[in-house]
């Protein structure tokens, strides 16, 4: 898809085909739909990550909890969507080891039991060893900071995914 082709589309066919780029959360399109055209991609995900940051600390938290948890039980059923089963793919996840995924499987019960939500990384750029320690580094963080980092890491995916889905 182009960018004037999304432009162009109705606000339904927009948020169809953006839905994806910020994790089961389509109110992010839905508003910023009415702000097209957009000049660049990089527009588009300025406006949307603007979107999420006015959205209030409850929207942000329904979009920090919408997404998996890494080389979790979603991924081993194989019930991720295609861009997270992508991404963790590409970072090796679906090639873990059992001790390796008991130790993911740790490392997110510990996550989700000191925060509330699951770790999230745009694991584009890293390998498991590599996740499992900026898990371990983050479990220190307070939980101001690990909403805001990942806030930041959903902003770097969502970067990520517009790039792959428009041409």
């Amino acid at each position: 898809m182009t960018l004037e082709q999304l432009n162009n589309s109705s606000t339904e066919d927009f948020v169809t085909a953006l839905g994806g780029i910020f994790e089961h959360s389509p109110w992010v399109p839905e508003a910023v739909a009415g702000m097209r055209p957009f000049s660049s991609i990089e527009r588009l995900h300025e406006a949307m990550v603007v979107a999420v940051e006015k959205a209030g600390q409850v929207a942000q938290l329904g979009l920090i909890r919408a997404h998996p948890d890494l080389a979790g039980k979603a991924a081993r059923q194989g019930s991720l969507t295609a861009e997270s089963t992508s991404e963790q793919k590409g970072a090796g996840l679906d090639r873990l080891t059992d001790d390796e995924f008991q130790e993911f499987h740790r490392l997110n019960n510990a996550y989700q039991s000191r925060f509330g939500f699951p770790f999230i990384l745009s694991v584009r750029s890293h390998d498991k060893h590599s996740i499992m320690a900026a898990f371990r580094q983050r479990l220190n963080h307070n939980a101001g900071e690990e909403v805001a980092e990942a806030l930041r890491q959903i902003a770097l995916i969502a970067r990520f995914r517009l790039h792959d889905l428009i041409s």
